[in-house]
Order: C-alpha cells, then structure tokens, then sequence
C-alpha cells in the first residue's frame, strides 16, 4: 500500500496561469512559496528558505478560482505529487508538481488586494464553485478546570 498526499500552505509566486486542453478542460497552473525554517549553522540564528512548488489543478474549479488567485494570495493547498517526465530539444527534462485537489484561501482581500475573505471556505473534492458562504466564527469551548490538589492513582484509571 502507498499513500500519495501532501498539505502545503504558501503564498502564490506568480499570478495563474489559466488555459484549456483540446478537449476543452481548465488547466490551472501557479506556484507557491513554502518557507523551510533551519538554524544557520554559523551564526545560529533561525532563517527561512523558501521552497518553491509548482501546482496545477483541473476543471470546473480552476476555471470558477482563477480570477480570485493572484501573486501573494496566502492558501492552503492539498494535492498528491505527480512526477512528470519529457524531451525537449534532445534533453530530458522532469518535474515534481502538486495537483491540487482542494485550496483554501488563508488570507482576506484587504491583505493583498486580490483573495477573497470566505472565513476559510474550501473549494475541491469534487465540488464546483458556488457563492461563498458568509464568513462567521465559532467561539473555541471552554477548557475543563482541573483540581490540581486531587491525586489520580493508577488504580483510579479503567484500563
């Protein structure tokens, strides 16, 4: 058994690329930054170093997305990898890519001018887009008080 899944979440290098197959589907192609954070060894300070990754999504979705995603646009991607393998002008050539299968947007309109705020709608899984819902927030349940003074033996524990 293998597991192909990935959860990446980034800021857009590039405004999409929108186009069509012959066949006529949506080929959403973008790319976005993922930062790596690592201790420099000589100076011991903690850095980051962007990765960058090329993602492509199909259909109905990426055709509704593509004018809401642009440069800087801050979303949360989940995909699986495909590695692609070609020959051009007698050099072989290969990539690793995301193809997308759900985007979230992770940042508000008035943070970039250009993504929507939908309160962190999803948009995949075979869904296509609709209007978004409005945006509202559910307040976090009260964490359980604890009696520091009672002791808890093992025998106290059911299993």
């Amino acid at each position: 058994m293998s597991i192909n899944r990935v959860i990446i979440s980034g800021n857009l290098t590039r405004d999409p690329e929108l186009r069509q197959t012959q066949s006529g589907m949506a080929v959403l192609s973008f790319g976005v930054a993922v930062n790596d954070r690592r201790k420099n060894p000589s100076t011991g300070e903690w850095e980051d170093y962007p990765n960058f990754v090329d993602c492509t999504m199909f259909g109905a979705r990426a055709n509704s997305l593509a004018q809401y995603l642009s440069k800087g646009t801050k979303v949360s991607i989940e995909g699986k990898l495909r590695w692609s393998q070609w020959e051009r002008d007698g050099q072989k050539r290969s990539k690793l890519e995301v193809i997308v299968d759900e985007l979230e947007f992770m940042s508000s309109r008035n943070s970039n001018g250009g993504a929507p705020s939908y309160g962190g709608d999803s948009y995949g899984g075979g869904q296509s887009y609709a209007a978004p819902a409005p945006a509202y927030s559910v307040p976090a349940p009260a964490a359980p008080v604890i009696d520091a003074s009672s002791s808890v033996y093992d025998d106290d524990i059911p299993f």
